[in-house]
């Protein structure tokens, strides 16, 4: 990471530059020395000096003196000062709105989750009305905790969902019962009624869940990656040479949807043989003959066949076969360095890995395969959330000294 300018860049856009990449530095790496923020963006002293001053009077850094310097003797040297982001008076907030489940965090300048409120209900087609009421409550509580001054600086929200994010318009949520709902609207609404006036983002949970491994999680540091979640149904988020691929009006990464098996089961989706219908929530339950029903869960089939149970057992070959078929076409196309396993895929994954790995020797080529690491998130179930509050920040880390005195 270094600080620069593009040729013709003014002085003004390069020092927006350079405080953007500082700021984003210590957002993702924590609590940052002078000495190392000089060496990691090429530029001098005193400059670094200039540029933490900056984003010191707006109130999202503070520097410290490293606390062994403190106890040191008089004879230690002038120490590096050390630049830390403030949680406690930068935040936004992160929802994830699943299908049978509400979250909302506040999260902090630094990636720390500062507050936190959930809910678990029956699953059912659920109105926006009632999301929105659910989430407005859970803002406000959290709201009455924040610290004094502190302000937020966005909003993100994560939904298994086709989203038009220019508007944060939910397209099609099947499993919510919802077409063209205006969720990024309604939340407006509410978010407008407790004097919050940051930008909201709406998000599908893939593509946030790929954006949060990548910058916090098991794909940090890589250019190139796949997440795959699986709840209902399965989606995806792929990073192609750092960036996101979200597609045309970024509706990409359906990829449960993809046919594996023109001979398999009809799909919600109105086709047959999608590779969510052989890897999905409901064929697992199926194949091991739970009822789909809220006592019946991915995990109890996964506990039954860890403990000997036939058909449990039976139902975890299946799953491993059209697993290992899907990814082989993923690393085929895609030829990434890292695939994640998301949501149910997460407690699956060690259950079936060895099957995986095996069919993988058949459907993946064998240049793209050697190269591949198959792993479960970095940030275990939280990845779709933190990415949501990653979205959030983007505008400020993009131009922090506009946004910042924007709102305040």
């Amino acid at each position: 990471m270094t600080a620069a300018g593009t040729a013709g860049s003014t002085q003004d856009e390069v020092r927006r530059h350079n405080v953007s990449t500082l700021l984003r530095y210590v957002h993702v790496h924590g609590p940052t020395s002078r000495t190392e923020l000089t060496s990691v963006m090429q530029l001098n002293r005193s400059t670094i000096g200039a540029l933490t001053a900056d984003l010191t009077q707006v109130g999202l850094v503070r520097e410290e003196v490293p606390a062994r310097s403190r106890t040191a003797g008089s004879g230690a040297g002038r120490p590096s000062l050390v630049v830390c982001p403030r949680p406690e008076k930068v935040y936004v907030f992160a929802y994830d709105i699943g299908v049978d489940y509400l979250i909302a965090a506040r999260v902090g300048l630094g990636g720390s989750i500062l507050d936190r409120r959930e809910l678990h209900r029956l699953r059912g087609d659920y109105a926006l009305e009632d999301v929105a009421a659910h989430l407005g409550r859970f803002t406000a509580e959290m709201l009455g905790r924040a610290e004094p001054g502190s302000v937020c600086v966005g909003v993100g929200v994560a939904i298994a969902a086709l989203v038009r994010e220019s508007d944060g318009q939910v397209r099609y949520a099947p499993n919510l019962g919802w077409v063209d709902a205006p969720l990024g609207r309604s939340l407006a609404d509410m978010l407008g009624e407790y004097g919050i006036k940051a930008r909201i983002v709406v998000g599908n949970d893939a593509d946030l869940g790929a954006l949060a491994e990548h910058v916090r999680g098991a794909a940090a540091g890589s250019s190139d990656a796949v997440y795959l979640t699986g709840e209902v149904g399965v989606g995806a988020g792929i990073i192609v040479s750092g960036e996101p691929l979200r597609g045309h009006g970024g509706y990409g990464g359906e990829i449960g949807h993809t046919v594996v098996n023109p001979a398999g089961r009809l799909c919600r989706c109105g086709a047959r043989g999608c590779w969510e219908t052989e890897i999905g929530e409901k064929a697992i339950l199926d194949a091991a003959g739970h009822p789909d029903g809220p006592r019946s869960t991915v995990s109890a089939v996964v506990a039954a066949a860890s403990d000997g149970d036939a058909r449990a057992q039976a139902a975890m070959r299946h799953v491993g076969e059209w697993l290992g078929i899907g990814v082989g076409n993923v690393v085929n196309i895609f030829n990434p360095e890292v695939v994640i396993f998301g949501g149910l895929l997460r407690d699956v994954f060690p259950a079936v890995e060895q099957q995986l790995r095996t069919t993988l020797l058949t459907t993946g080529l064998a240049a793209p395969r050697e190269q591949v690491r198959l792993v479960t998130p970095g940030l275990g179930a939280d990845s779709t959330l933190v990415g949501a509050a990653e979205r959030a920040f983007a505008p400020l880390l993009f131009d922090p000294i506009e946004v910042i005195t924007g709102l305040m």
